[in-house]
Parts: structure tokens; sequence; C-alpha cells
């Protein structure tokens, strides 16, 4: 199928004469080599010796001089924010266009990179944080993120070498760059996912770009394409992944140079180059934007050490409380490349157990038997496809006491359960969805699991999390959705689903956690697709109260969080910002700068504060 979203009338789509050019003061079209139309009707415009900011008729009201090239605005409080480089040094400065003072006032700076600059742009991402793309010669480049009069490294790219242009669509989080022999990619403009680069437009004779291209614009939902003649204008739109080529082909009366485009609701208004006339021109052309999705964006505010293993190696948080004061709790970690890590409540590393390839932990405390009591936690290890049981004491620290062998194949997902009645049982599951549940006892030999139930999804499940109140469990299939069955071991395993996997809920489902609040309870559930976090009640219908994404906190440093695997949560007082409880995940992608793998910490009331929970 093709779009056909713009006019069917290349006529009037694209009148490119000098009554469209008529609203262009000639002082501002002149030998301007970039332009950008300020909110008020004023002009930023880039030339050989500086940026400048122009008035309406085209008088200049301040200027920047230095050999600029590369720019890229965003709307700003105040005007706007133009991000420029300096051709000789290679700095990146991010300057203010302050419509009321009329002056550019330097907001940050970008130190040169270590490779040769081809190409900048700027990215505004969910959280209204400006970033800026620096793309290399050679294919290395860089993305940083502008704070408080600083710039920060948010991390390291491998690009396409050569990229000419590039330029972001902030909705869609999609980077566009050209590159002369092959056409136009799509790249993640989002730091907190997997790096994926995708055709867009290529060019003859893998695509109808002939020749190549000459400049590029990011539309929101896709990205307009100026051929290398100059003087074909193509659209594309973006969906479900895939750039679609509209049926419009605008040929231009002139060859153009390059291009300029902002939106404004359904229309978008173009500036392109004339390389003859050596002027600027502009028009209108129709544009049905996307609806735009919101979703809340919620800071944390600590984040732990990093897991000291490359790639996906974290994965699956628990949380365990100090019985006598919540400030000295600790948090234990799984590091699936290594073992099991503890870490206290400002994210410091306190211990590490070489239990080997760790999948999922939980804990409960306070289980009795006899007339001992424990604090346990237990562990999937998949090496042997066993369970791990580690004991912790009054102070925190963790000791392996215990491992028990299972039948199953390929052990994955785990939780615990503590029944009404007493004791402790663990739930584990395999990939073929198998589930078995084991009651764990303690003697004077030690401690053991027996079988007591088994069953099975249809497809490969992972987290879970046990209702200790009501005797329930909750499951995720990852691609399925959420289930509910009984935690007893005396009664049938009659799933019911709770949510399935769809618009909110997205393959893969990952962690779940319960917040056992005053009122109301609520299930926490990592929605792995598009790395978000959903908050339901936990009980039925099961409400959907919210969804939220967790971002950067600049201020302490911290990056935001995707791709999470496991999380859990706590309804405890822990005191200051944690007074009312806190979420912990797992981050896939530990940037600001690159690093491996850790977790986040989130305070509670942020959350309840965003959806008005009870």
């Amino acid at each position: 199928m093709k779009t056909k979203y713009l006019i069917s009338s290349l006529a009037s789509i694209l009148a490119f004469s000098s009554a469209s050019a008529a609203g262009l003061p000639p002082a501002v079209t002149g030998k301007a080599q970039e332009i950008i139309a300020m909110p008020d009707g004023g002009w930023l415009t880039l030339d050989k010796q500086g940026l400048r900011l122009l008035d309406t008729q085209g008088k200049e009201r301040s200027k920047v001089s230095l050999r600029a090239k590369h720019l890229d605005a965003r709307t700003h409080a105040d005007g706007m924010l133009a991000v420029f480089t300096d051709a000789d040094t290679q700095k990146t400065h991010a300057y203010v266009a302050d419509q009321k003072t009329g002056q550019l006032r330097l907001q940050a700076s970008m130190a040169s990179p270590d490779f040769s600059l081809e190409s900048m742009c700027l990215y505004r991402d969910a959280q209204q944080l400006d970033h800026v793309f620096l793309i290399g010669k050679e294919g290395l480049s860089e993305q940083w993120v502008m704070h408080n009069g600083s710039a920060h490294l948010v991390r390291k790219l491998a690009l396409p070498p050569h990229s000419k242009h590039c330029r972001v669509d902030d909705q869609s989080q999609t980077l566009y760059l050209s590159v002369p022999d092959s056409g136009v990619w799509a790249f993640t403009a989002e730091a907190e996912t997997a790096a994926k680069l995708k055709p867009v437009a290529m060019a003859a004779p893998f695509g109808k770009l002939h020749g190549g291209v000459t400049a590029i614009s990011a539309l929101p939902g896709g990205v307009a394409v100026l051929d290398a003649s100059g003087k074909k204008l193509h659209f594309y739109r973006q969906k479900d992944g895939q750039y679609l080529l509209s049926e419009q082909i605008m040929n231009l009366p002139y060859s153009a140079a390059n291009i300029h485009v902002n939106a404004s609701g359904n229309k978008l208004d173009f500036l392109l180059q004339d390389e003859q006339a050596k002027t600027w021109r502009a028009s209108s052309v129709a544009w049905k934007q996307p609806a735009a999705s919101e979703i809340a964006v919620i800071e944390p505010t600590v984040q732990t050490d990093t897991v000291a293993r490359h790639g996906d190696a974290a994965d699956d948080p628990a949380i365990w409380v100090h019985p006598q004061d919540a400030r000295l709790s600790r948090v234990l970690g799984t590091n699936k490349k290594q073992g099991l890590l503890v870490y206290d409540m400002q994210g410091k590393q306190t211990q590490l157990l070489e239990s080997g390839r760790l999948n999922n932990v939980d804990v409960r405390q306070n289980i009795k038997w006899g007339q001992q009591s424990f604090d346990i936690a237990m562990a999937t290890q998949r090496d042997e496809n066993s369970l791990v049981l580690y004991v912790i004491n009054d102070q925190g620290q963790v000791t392996e006491a215990a491992r028990f062998p299972t039948k199953l194949d390929k052990i994955y997902g785990f939780c615990l359960y503590q029944p009404r009645t007493g004791g402790l049982e663990a739930f584990v599951n395999d990939k073929d969805g198998t589930y078995q549940q084991f009651r764990i006892t303690h003697n004077e030999q030690g401690f053991s699991g027996s079988l007591v139930r088994s069953f099975k999804l249809a497809s490969q499940p992972e987290g879970c999390v046990a209702d200790d109140k009501t005797d329930r469990l909750f499951m995720g299939e990852e691609k399925r959705g959420i289930w509910v069955v009984s935690a007893r071991a005396d009664q049938p395993a009659d799933l019911q689903m709770v949510m399935p996997v769809g618009k909110q809920l997205v393959a893969d489902v990952e962690g779940l956690a319960i917040y056992f609040g005053q009122q109301k309870n609520y299930l926490l559930v990592s929605s792995q697709g598009d790395n978000s976090y959903l908050v339901l009640e936990a009980q039925a219908p099961y409400r959907l109260r919210g969804k939220f994404r967790v971002g950067m906190n600049l201020a302490k440093g911290i990056d935001g969080t995707s791709e999470t695997d496991g999380l859990d949560v706590s309804a405890v007082n822990f005191g200051g910002e944690f007074a009312q409880g806190m979420l912990v995940v797992q981050d896939g992608y530990k940037r600001l700068p690159d690093g491996t793998q850790n977790f986040k910490y989130i305070p509670w009331f942020a959350i309840a504060r965003a959806f008005k929970l009870e």
C-alpha cells in the first residue's frame, strides 16, 4: 500500500514562483547557506561569517561571528535553540535566540570530537531534553545531552561512514542519515534502545533515488528527501517500522541545494534553496501528522555500581528489608554471567557471590521452621538447572546455604511464595512453559525441597510474583500476556488472563512485582517491547492505572532504563525520598556514558503522584 496524504495536484502543492518567495526578505534569502523561521516571524540564518538572528524584515539583530556550518534548531521558551558547528575547531555550540531581547545567548558547547566531523543535528526526547548527534566522517559518532549550561556524553555510536546530512524526527525518535553512495538510513535516536539501522530510500539500482541524495529533512512520522539532481522531492512515511514512498514525487522547476521543513498542524512549511538564483523559496504542503504518544517519564534517583561482565548480564533484583533500620536494607541482583550481587541503599556493591549463571532471584523474610527463623533468597542457576538458596543475616550479609536440582531442561524464571499457613514455596519455570512448585523445608540436616505441583503455559514464561496475602500467582508469558492462578499446591492450575499482549503491554512480558499499599495493591510489569512499565490494580478487574518510562536524571548523572528484564518493588518506608517505598529495575543499556549494565532505584511517591494512586 502507498500513502496518500499529499495533495494530488503538484501545481497546488508547490508554487515555487517569485510570489511564493515574496514572504522572505531579500536580506534573508541572499547569501544564507541555511535558514530557519523563528516563531515570531524572524529568521535564523547561517553563512560563512556566522549565525545571524534577523527580524521579520531581514534586519540583523544579533550575530555570532565564526565560520559556521550544520545549523539545526528547536523551539525554546525564549524563542529558539540553535545548534551549529565551528568549521575550523569542530566545536559545536548551542545558542538561545531570544525573541524579546534580540540577542544570541550561549547555552552550551561541546568539545571537538576525536574524529573528523561530517554532520550534526538536534534531537528533543520525551523528557524535553535536547540531544546533539555529532556524525563522523569515518562512521565514528557521538550523542550528547545538554543540561544547565553544560553538555554530557550519552553514548558513542557506529554509523554509516560519510553521512552527509542528519536530521531527527523527535516524535518517532528516529535519526535520519543521508549517505551519497547508498541513500537514506534510519537509526534509533533514543539512547535507551538497541541500535538498529534501517534503509529508508536507496539509491538506484536498489531504490528510486537516481544519483543519491542532496539533502534531507525530518517530518513528523517520516522524512523528505531531495535527490541528487536537486529537482525531485520524495516523501517517505514511517508505518509499522517500514518506510512507504508517497505517490507524489515533487518535480521542482529549479535545482535545490538545501531544504528546511517546519511542521504546523497538518501542514508542512518548506524552505528550499534555489541553487541557480542563490535564494530561498517558500511554500507549503499538506501532511497528516501521526497521533502523538503520551507516556509519563519518571526519573530514577539512585543507580547501582555496574556489573563486572559485558553484554546482557544483569537480570533480576530483589529487595531485602533490614529488620531494625530500613535505611540499611539491601538490593540483591543477578548477574547471569557471574553470580549474585548485593547492593546497599546508595547503590554501592557490598557483596559478590560467584554462584554461576543466575537468572531470577526473590526474597522472603522471617520464615519459621520449628524454633528457627530465616531470611531467605533463592535464585535459578542455569548451568545446573537448579535452585540456589541463600540465607541473609540481620546485617544483610548473604551466604549460600543449599542447591536443589530440578528436572527442568532449560530453567529460567522464578519467584517465592509464603503461604498464609506458613513455610516457604518456590515457583520455577522452563523455557518450554513448564512450571514446577517446590516446598522448601529445614531441619537439622539443612534445607531441602520437594516437588508439590506442576503445570504448563503454552509458550515461554519468565517473570512471576506471588501475592502471599491472597494466595495468587501472577505469571508473565512473554509473547501472550499476564496470567493469574491459585498459588496453593492443593488447587488446580486454572489460568485466568489478567492482560493480553497488545497496545499497552508489548512483548516481551518480563519482570512482575506487587506493591502492597495501605488502601490498594498494585501489580508492576516490565513491558520490555516498548521499554515501559505498567501499573495495574492487583485485584480483578486489574484496571490499568498508568504506564511510564524511566528517563534520565541529569542532576545526578543517572541515565534512563530500557529493555528491563527483572524488577522488584516494596512499600516499606526506607526513609527520605523512599519513605513511600521504591521500585528497582534492571537497565538493559547503561548510558551517560556507556558502560556495563546496572540497576536503578525509583521513588514510589513519583509513580503514585504521576497516576494519582491511592
